[in-house]
């Protein structure tokens, strides 16, 4: 009568390694998908980052022309001149936050005399 529970309880004992491992397996490919994801949506945000910084440049370039010629009376050029500065602004801008352009150094933002 021991041997034939002692057979089932090996029995069980190898269901359910077999089903430990199918899950374990299971779990695995889970994680990998859900890596594969967080690096998909970390792409998205970098895109939408850059792709809102450039715009806005672009547009607050606009804005600001178009308010210099409302006010000054500068025809289309003030417009013309600051919609080119903002488009320019935003490039450097998406250069930078892609690491392409290394940002100022402190010193040149000081004047370049090296001095506080």
């Amino acid at each position: 009568m021991s041997d034939n529970r002692d057979e089932g309880l090996e029995g069980r004992l190898k269901r359910l390694d077999a089903e430990l491992s199918a899950k374990r397996g299971a779990d695995a490919t889970e994680a990998a998908a859900e890596v594969r994801a967080a690096e998909t949506r970390k792409g998205y945000q970098v895109a939408v980052k850059l792709s809102s910084e450039f715009v806005a440049a672009i547009i607050v370039g606009a804005l600001l022309g178009y308010l210099l010629d409302h006010f000054a009376g500068t025809g289309p050029w003030g417009m013309i001149v600051l919609l080119l500065l903002g488009f320019c602004a935003g490039v450097l801008n998406v250069l930078r936050s892609a690491g392409m352009v290394a940002s100022p150094h402190p010193a040149d933002r000081r004047g370049g005399d090296g001095k506080p």
